[in-house]
C-alpha cells in the first residue's frame, strides 16, 4: 500500500530547515538547487513545493511568524501585568537575539532583491503583519494599533541595533523601560476610558 504523505506537514518541516540554510548564504546568494542539497531532497521535489525561491521565502515569513508568535505566547504564560509581560518580552528577545538578527538580516537582503510594488502587495508579508498585530493584542492585551506599532517598530529597531553591534543598546533595559513608560501612559490616559466602554457593551 503506498505511501500517505501529509503535504501540509512536509512542507511545513522543509520550511522548518530552510531558516538555517538561508541564514549560512543569504537569500540572494543561495539557489534553489543549494536549498534542495541542503534539505536532501531533489529540485523537482522542492519545486513541487515552492514554485520558486521568493514563493518559498514568503512561505517562511509566515512560519517564522507563527513559530515566533507560540514561543513568545509560551514565555509569557503566568505573568500577570503588563509590565511584567513586556519585561518578559525582552527577556525573551535578548535570549533570541542571536535567531532575530539573523531573521531581520534575511529580510532586509530579501526586500533589496525585490520590486517596491510586489513588496506592498505581499499576501505573505501582510498576514505576517496582521498576525503580529493580533499577538500584541493577544498576549499584551494592547488594542491600540497606535501603540501596537510603536511596541512593533521599537523592537525591530533594537535588533537592528544589535545587528550593527550597537554597544549601548541593551534589548532587556529598553524594553524595560518601554514597559513602565507604557505602563504610566495606559493607567494616565486609557483607563479613564474604560468605564464608558464598559457601559455600552
Amino acid at each position: 500500500m503506498p505511501k500517505i504523505v501529509d503535504h501540509d506537514q512536509y512542507r511545513k518541516e522543509l520550511l522548518s530547515k530552510c531558516f538555517d540554510l538561508f541564514a549560512q548564504k543569504g537569500y540572494s546568494a543561495i539557489t534553489m538547487r543549494q536549498i534542495a542539497e541542503g534539505l536532501n531532497v531533489s529540485t523537482g521535489t522542492l519545486y513541487h513545493y515552492f514554485p520558486s525561491k521568493q514563493a518559498l521565502f514568503e512561505q517562511l515569513v509566515e512560519e517564522v511568524c507563527e513559530q515566533d508568535v507560540l514561543m513568545a505566547e509560551a514565555e509569557l504564560e503566568g505573568t500577570q501585568t503588563l509590565q511584567e509581560r513586556l519585561e518578559a518580552l525582552g527577556k525573551f528577545l535578548a535570549k533570541n537575539e542571536e535567531y532575530y538578527i539573523k531573521w531581520i538580516y534575511l529580510q532586509v537582503d530579501f526586500c533589496q532583491h525585490q520590486d517596491f510594488k510586489e513588496m506592498q502587495d505581499s499576501v505573505a508579508f501582510k498576514r505576517a503583519t496582521q498576525r503580529y498585530e493580533k499577538a500584541v493584542y493577544d498576549i499584551l492585551g494592547i488594542q491600540d494599533p497606535v501603540i501596537t506599532w510603536f511596541i512593533l517598530s521599537l523592537i525591530d529597531g533594537l535588533i537592528f541595533e544589535r545587528l550593527t553591534d550597537n554597544q549601548a543598546v541593551s534589548i532587556t533595559e529598553q524594553i524595560s523601560l518601554l514597559s513602565k513608560m507604557l505602563t504610566a501612559y495606559l493607567e494616565k490616559y486609557l483607563d479613564k476610558e474604560l468605564p464608558n466602554k464598559t457601559s455600552n457593551s
